[in-house]
């Protein structure tokens, strides 16, 4: 921490260094390879926003979900539901509109269904981040609005490692909860053989605000009749959470390509804010089992570059416990498999097809009571696609098209069936070293989920009883994005303008009715639009004897509008603001400001939220090779000014604010 007051001598010398110093001819910037999408396209040829977390920025920037560790990235926020869940949303899109991977298959938790259930998803062991939207999206899912975010652990190895054994230990504590995490990973490999373990542990107590834990005016604006008689100063009561994790994988490697196994053991108990009535405290105890084969044969055939092959189980299930009894219990058992062939270039084309499928079960029922919640229901899904990129001149291009068929069987009621069909085009126009615009036009369509048509009954964690539709039908939203890149010696810059119209669009919201003096939550369907923009500037100010210094300038923006009249709930707001990076050898430091405006556009029925400031500085050090290992000691300052925050996006804003001031400082040892 010593060295952090040099960002202030680095600040000065932007005024006093000479001008000779602004430009480094020997920089050089690599550019990112984008894994995600199999087709393995460089982050500067795609004709869609890309967002890659790795290496040093990830470890700086990973938070206790997926959602925190995303919500700085432009156009993404987190649908914070207290600090033991946060899901990430794009450009106002969340649940099923965003597909959550790991390591390419999909999460198949129930973190999409209701925005109070964590995903499985573990920030703290990715060891890559990517985000994808436009044509490679449809390699993933059809309803993927917002896009697709994929977490990549190893857990499967793919090459063989250079050594019999590595890995490495990290560990972090945040005093805004006093939480103390740890991880481990040890893996390596010999001859034809490599494996794979990992593991974490959470623990953390409340956590602590800038103020009130319930905005009272607002909490009563939605529900009149509540009486609130406990409203912590401070802090946020049940907010304590406790986790533990832990994988195991094998691969065997050889020239012709590799096949492995893994299977991973997650389970997680945390709490969910009160409402401050003196009613019911309720926890979430959450369990999963999971099991992964992947493969991959190189040039199985004469006409294919590769066959990969990916199979998962996954066995979730948790419990909502108010006041120590076990309440709404939801368990869902899913089957996926995937086949990819990605085919040697024909002509102008190289992409690849490919087949998914999934098989699930699920059902949600209040064991206090014995009724049930959603019906169990068996679903099959079953989707064919191909995605092909192709030059034309200064044009990289992407074609991709998807057709699936889903259908339902929920006991006590006819079975349903949908064929979403969705295609996406994009290009990228390279004018010139200088200047590229891209263009990106997506057709896509999702099939209604089981909760949206069938859900009937009171759900604990959300205090809300929510009643589906079971004459739902097919989402489908026409997205249009164009961007504008610009890259000189004195600076980058980057603004993407989207807009959507989605026909039919469901959501979820209160209606104004109580059931048994609960909340209705209503699925309905209304067209709708979307639009916004991200935009950012980077000014690489100095480089000398006191390091680089670069500031960026930041903004992102999504409105949501029914073409009825109305607003589409749950937006986040207005955002802008700068940030300065500082890097000297092995020291990065940077110090961020973001405004946050109030959002007035809440929706029928909810209420609006306050504008913020959010100030945090971070900074690493990393010591290579020492002993063999390569240590990284980091730490940040989140929330400097104490701002007691409510996030727009989240269902329990008025309950839970966003952490107040704290400190993380941790240390990674990798060997």
């Amino acid at each position: 921490m010593k060295k952090l007051p040099s960002i202030v001598t680095v600040l000065f010398a932007v005024i006093t260094a000479p001008a000779s110093y602004a430009v480094d001819d020997n920089i050089v910037e690599l550019d990112e390879l984008v894994v995600t999408a199999p087709l393995q396209d460089n982050v500067s040829e795609a004709a869609v926003p890309v967002t890659v977390l790795s290496d040093k920025e990830l470890r700086l920037k990973v938070g206790h979900t997926l959602g925190e560790t995303l919500k700085n990235e432009l156009g993404i926020t987190s649908q914070s539901f207290g600090p033991g869940v946060g899901t990430p949303v794009i450009r106002g899109q969340s649940g099923p509109r965003v597909r959550v991977l790991n390591n390419g298959l999909g999460s198949n938790d129930v973190s999409a269904i209701s925005p109070d259930h964590a995903t499985s998803v573990e920030p703290l062991l990715a060891e890559r981040i990517e985000v994808l939207r436009g044509p490679a999206s449809l390699l993933y899912s059809s309803g993927a609005i917002g896009g697709v975010v994929n977490v990549l652990d190893n857990r499967i190895p793919e090459k063989l490692p250079d050594r019999l054994v590595g890995g490495a230990v990290e560990q972090r504590f945040d005093s805004v909860s006093a939480e103390s995490s740890t991880v481990l990973k040890v893996e390596g490999g010999k001859k034809n053989l490599a494996y794979h373990f990992d593991g974490f542990n959470r623990d953390r107590n409340n956590l602590d605000i800038g103020g009130s834990a319930i905005d009272i005016n607002a909490a009563q604006a939605t529900d009149p009749t509540l009486s609130v008689i406990q409203n912590s100063q401070g802090y946020i009561n049940n907010t304590s959470a406790k986790a533990i994790s832990g994988s195991a994988g094998v691969s065997l490697i050889g020239d012709p390509g590799f096949g492995g196994i893994s299977f991973n053991r997650l389970e997680n108990n945390y709490g969910i804010a009160p409402d401050g009535s003196g009613g019911d405290i309720t926890r979430i105890e959450l369990k999963q089992n999971r099991y992964d084969f992947k493969s991959e044969l190189k040039k199985p055939f004469s006409y294919a570059e590769s066959l990969r092959m990916k199979l998962g189980y996954t066995d979730y299930q948790h419990t909502e416990i108010p006041n120590g009894v076990a309440a709404s219990f939801f368990t869902n058992k899913t089957y996926e498999s995937r086949l990819e062939l990605a085919h040697n270039p024909l002509g102008l084309f190289r992409g690849m097809v490919g087949f998914q499928a999934l098989a699930g079960d699920f059902a949600a029922i209040n064991k206090a009571t014995h009724n049930v919640i959603v019906p169990q229901t068996q679903s099959n899904s079953y989707g064919v696609f191909a995605v092909e990129s192709f030059n034309i001149g200064a044009l990289p291009s992407q074609l991709g098209l998807r057709v699936e068929n889903t259908s339902l069987s929920p006991t006590g009621l006819s079975n349903l069936s949908y064929t979403p069909v969705s295609a996406s085009a994009s290009s990228l126009w390279k004018i010139n070293d200088s200047h590229a615009v891209n263009l990106a036009l997506t057709r896509s369509q999702r099939a209604p989920q089981v909760q949206e048509l069938t859900v009937n009954g009171y759900h604990d964690a959300t205090r809300s009883y929510e009643k589906g539709d079971i004459n739902l039908h097919e989402e489908t939203s026409y997205n249009l994005d164009l961007g504008y890149k610009f890259k000189a010696d004195w600076v980058r810059a980057q603004v993407d303008l989207f807009h959507n119209w989605a026909n039919s669009y469901i959501y979820q919201q209160r209606n104004g009715e109580f059931i048994n003096g609960a909340v209705v939550l209503k699925s309905s369907q209304a067209d709708a639009t979307f639009m916004g923009y991200e935009s950012k500037l980077t000014f690489p100010l100095v480089q000398n004897h006191f390091g680089l210094i670069e500031l960026m300038l930041f903004s992102d923006f999504t409105r949501g509008q029914f073409i009825s009249g109305g607003d589409v709930p749950r937006m986040p707001p207005l955002r802008f603001g700068f940030e300065l990076d500082h890097s000297k050898g092995e020291w990065d430091t940077n110090l961020r400001l973001t405004r946050g405006e109030t959002q007035t556009h809440a929706g029928d029925f909810d209420t609006p939220t306050a504008g913020y400031l959010l100030l945090s500085l971070g900074t690493q050090y990393q010591l290579l090779n020492l002993h063999e290992a390569d240590v990284m000691l980091f730490a940040k300052a989140n929330n400097l000014l104490n701002e007691n925050i409510r996030n727009s996006t989240s269902y329990l804003r008025n309950f839970a604010p966003e952490p107040g001031r704290g400190a993380e400082i941790g240390i990674r040892v990798t060997y």
